[in-house]
């Protein structure tokens, strides 16, 4: 089962309320207290986008939310009672989109998750890449290669993704850390070992590439329509 917005948080009450107030304004939500709790929803369920606190009684939201980084690139926003500026650095790092301090207005806070959600639908919404050999599905976040999936990682996903949003046209280096690690300065050699496994999922002969090319010198480019 899919919903909107999925609450994490160890204040059972405040995480209820927000939930029911949702709810009540068409956004299906629901709340789950701890670390563990979460982990045993996402088994079963789906979720577009997280709220998640920092203190949990079983972890750290920040622990957690570095571990959803690595399977999903859905909206991750922080709420929480904690002011310093070291949290919130903290909470980007790790991979949050947004940072919330309690106590917080419902009003506001639904106006705010509305907005990610149709921002997060309208990129996702009826996107497809297909052309006989490989078939990208934005929304469902599958790859296929003749036919037959490929499994890719969250991150490897967001890469293709980005490369292939921007079809044909040059990136440079520093233009997809930013786009996909959110980050002017990951390295080198982060980005190329991930091109390479991506390659070798979706390419025919992967030392050869056709699909994404290596412009020596500034970055790399998306050649779509290989048959």
């Amino acid at each position: 089962m899919q919903y909107d917005c999925l609450i994490i948080d160890d204040e059972q009450l405040l995480a209820d309320s927000t939930a029911e107030y949702f709810n009540l304004f068409g956004v299906k939500t629901a709340a789950a207290y701890s670390v563990s709790e979460c982990w045993d929803f996402l088994e079963q369920h789906t979720a577009r986008l997280l709220l998640l606190d920092i203190n949990l009684s079983d972890g750290s939201g920040f622990a957690l939310c570095r571990e959803l980084r690595e399977r999903t690139d859905i909206p991750i926003l922080f709420i929480s009672a904690r002011a310093s500026d070291d949290d919130k650095v903290m909470a980007f790092h790790t991979g949050g989109d947004d940072y919330i301090q309690k106590p917080y207005s419902l009003s506001v806070l639904l106006a705010k998750v509305k907005a990610v959600l149709k921002r997060f639908g309208q990129k996702a919404e009826g996107e497809q890449y297909s052309d006989g050999w490989l078939t990208v599905d934005f929304q469902a976040k599958r790859v296929f290669v003749d036919g037959t999936e490929a499994r890719l990682t969250a991150l490897e996903f967001k890469l293709l993704s980005c490369l292939i949003k921007h079809e044909n046209k040059v990136l440079s280096k520093q233009e997809l850390f930013q786009e996909v690690w959110g980050d002017k300065f990951t390295g080198d050699g982060t980005l190329n070992v991930h091109i390479r496994r991506i390659r070798e999922a979706i390419e025919r002969v992967p030392g050869k590439p056709e699909y994404i090319v290596t412009v020596w010198g500034d970055g790399y480019r998306f050649c779509g329509g290989r048959q």
